[in-house]
């Protein structure tokens, strides 16, 4: 099939006749000039400067190999290692057939012998060449990444599987190379250098898999797949590609993940996909480049998939339960209930209470995050308004707001509805934020909370400690109360029993005029201790684990008998 129709094209290819006989030259040229648009050489030499000079346009070249000046082999010799020029057909003209194959290698198309054949047969052969050119041009142009030059995904896979077709036996690896947070060195450098970036990648690629069968693409922005020989560690490979973060002065940190030997009963999407995941385990972890694939994390990948699928009907049918732990104020001479957090669990009716850490990193990674954190809100208000109309005691419950929830421009409205809907205040609510949160985007995230703490709501900063924020900035944001990361407790009170951090911190709270919270507060030398370094208010398993509301009454009842 003809990808360019004749009626298309619009004005005649070009054709190059490259003879020294004359009497061949106008010959071929009567016969052609009706179709084409010729030239004519009359010497290897004016034949190859031609060449080079109408590279642009040449359809295709009818070469002589016998030629003064410069012999037609070595013009196809070097015009098969100039890039520029090895894609333009040619047709050797010869009466020798021993050298049909010494051109062949070279890189001809076709051969017409002489004497010439009938016209007929040589335009024939002369549109054959130009059509088969032209479609493998048109090929090789679709099956490229337009700036890497790596096989782009679909002709990447059509490879794979023909090699797998000749050499079923031959045991092979299925990489997947992502770059560590390349969205970052995009904002940082801008996008051209980013895409200087992954071209250098590409090089890079190309050059370690130089000397073995290998198939390598571009799938999408910075990934790249590489279908290889099997090997035992990819430790050095990884360290090579990321090592032109060198000649590009900056630091690239490539991770890959390894299918090794592959099952090839499974498609070549499934192994990949398999390398993927073991690419993507590693995503956060900064001194780990390389993870191999095993069952265990088709496992876990599956699991994720069933608790993302189950989301909504677990919403719908509330398995979703708020649970509440106690914070008391021990600043008195007896701990006194203060507030409280509410903290969600997920009760499946066939797996079981599923624990927060399995489900929370991955509804933030799926953007579903900000529906349960509005289902939480919700649950925790109408939670407070209960204990308000039926004990006539309450005490405010902090909510948590993760980072989508400070992106919602809606957001100051919905927490303000949700409290006016249950007939609360502003202070019956709490709201902590990560410092991670403030730290990420502080002007967008300082701005929120400072309209949010202008409505009224009680502002703390959870995981203080976590997100590196520098104490110039802390002076800055708006919060209320500062909470100790839960780390610094463990830490503290580990074997070397070291509480100078903690006071550090409290020293902090004390200058910003706020209250200091610990969690994670678990024997009572913690507490004494805490109680003694001057912090505010402690939560944790020494007071209480996080319990259903039912249980968390207990507490307001006791609260409510101590002012009797």
């Amino acid at each position: 099939m003809k990808i360019f129709p004749d009626f298309i094209a619009g004005s005649k290819r070009q054709i190059l006749i490259a003879d020294d006989e004359y009497i061949n030259r106008e010959l071929l040229e009567n016969i052609l000039s009706d179709e084409y648009d010729v030239l004519k050489a009359e010497d290897g030499e004016m034949a190859y400067e031609m060449i080079k000079q109408n590279r642009k346009t040449l359809s295709l070249i009818l070469l002589d190999l016998n030629m003064p000046r410069m012999r037609g082999l070595d013009i196809l010799a070097q015009m098969n290692e100039d890039p520029y020029l090895k894609g333009i057909p040619v047709i050797v003209l010869t009466s020798d057939q021993d050298s049909e194959v010494a051109s062949l290698k070279r890189g001809a198309y076709d051969f017409i012998p002489k004497p010439y054949p009938q016209p007929d047969v040589i335009k024939a052969r002369i549109s054959r060449s130009i059509e088969l050119a032209e479609n493998r041009q048109i090929i090789s142009a679709t099956e490229r990444d337009e700036l890497t030059g790596l096989y782009n995904i679909e002709y990447f896979y059509r490879y794979c599987n023909q090699f797998d077709r000749f050499y079923p036996d031959t045991e092979m690896d299925a990489l997947c190379l992502d770059v560590n947070h390349f969205h970052v060195l995009n904002e940082r450098f801008g996008i051209e250098k980013g895409d200087e970036i992954l071209k250098k990648i590409a090089e890079r690629l190309e050059a370690v898999f130089a000397d073995q069968a290998s198939f390598i693409c571009r799938k999408a922005a910075d990934t790249f797949l590489v279908y290889c020989l099997h090997q035992d560690d990819y430790t050095k490979t990884a360290e090579m590609i990321s090592s032109v973060g060198d000649e590009l002065q900056t630091v690239i940190k490539i991770r890959v993940g390894v299918y090794s030997n592959c099952d090839k009963k499974l498609d070549l999407h499934r192994r990949f996909d398999r390398a993927k995941i073991a690419s993507d385990k590693i995503r956060n972890n900064y001194t780990v480049f390389v993870n191999e694939f095993d069952e265990a994390l088709i496992d876990a990948e599956l699991f994720s998939g069933q608790l993302v699928d189950e989301f909504p009907k677990a919403l719908a049918e509330k398995h979703f339960k708020v649970f509440f732990q106690p914070k008391f104020d021990i600043r008195g001479d007896k701990p006194a209930l203060a507030s409280a957090e509410a903290l969600v669990r997920w009760f499946h009716p066939t797996l079981g209470m599923i624990s927060p850490g399995a489900f929370i990193p991955l509804f933030e990674e799926d953007g579903l995050i900000a529906t349960l954190d509005e289902y939480v809100w919700r649950e925790a208000a109408k939670q407070v308004a209960d204990w308000k109309s039926r004990l006539g005691v309450s005490v405010p419950v902090s909510v948590n707001l993760s980072r989508a929830d400070l992106y919602d421009p809606n957001l100051v409205n919905a927490m303000k509805r949700i409290v006016d809907e249950n007939g609360l205040g502003t202070e019956d609510m709490y709201l902590e934020i990560t410092e991670s949160a403030y730290v990420s985007d502080s002007n967008q995230i300082v701005n929120q909370v400072k309209e949010l703490r202008e409505h009224g709501f009680f502002v703390e900063m959870d995981d203080f400690g976590s997100g590196y924020s520098s104490l110039n900035m802390i002076t800055e944001l708006p919060l209320d109360a500062l909470k100790l990361d839960m780390k610094f407790i463990r830490t503290a009170f580990d074997k070397q029993n070291d509480t100078r951090m903690i006071s550090i911190v409290i020293d902090i709270a004390d200058y910003l005029g706020v209250p200091a919270i610990a969690e994670g507060v678990e024997t009572e030398e913690q507490y004494l201790e805490l109680k003694k370094l001057g912090c505010s208010i402690i939560q944790g398993y020494y007071f209480s684990k996080p319990v259903p509301a039912e249980d968390f009454e207990k507490f307001l009842l006791e609260k409510q008998a101590s002012k009797m």
